[in-house]
């Protein structure tokens, strides 16, 4: 792991024990098995939703994208707060918004999610 992943994981020790896991040319950020951070290129973005997202772009943050077949494609991630690389407190309250985005997302899909079909044998 890069300096800057194990960085990150320190900045979020005060929040709880959060892991990195290797992904496409990143990492994802985790607290439990759930993911609430995106590291690419050494840059840290964290998961927001649509009661989140103000909050990041009151700050003037941007979200997380990647160029796919000539089209610009955005993610529910945006850049992390510079703040909360000097201020343990603030690296909780923003790790919780993350946090608390992944859930409300994670609660969502399984209620969209298409019912399993049962194969009767």
């Amino acid at each position: 792991m890069s300096e800057f992943v194990e960085f990150v994981k320190e900045i979020f020790q005060a929040f709880g024990l959060v892991t990195a896991r290797k992904m496409f040319s990143g990492y994802g950020i985790y607290y439990d098995s759930m993911m609430f951070g995106l590291i690419a290129d050494e840059t840290l973005y964290l998961k927001v939703d649509k009661t989140t997202v103000p909050l990041f772009e009151a700050k003037g943050l941007t979200p997380f994208s990647y160029n796919k077949q000539d089209k610009v494609v955005k993610m529910s991630y945006y850049l992390a707060p510079a703040e909360i690389y000097d201020d343990p407190a603030e690296a909780i309250k923003w790790a919780k918004f993350a946090l608390e985005a992944a859930y409300r997302n994670k609660s969502l899909g399984k209620k969209n999610s298409k019912p399993r079909l049962k194969i009767k044998e």
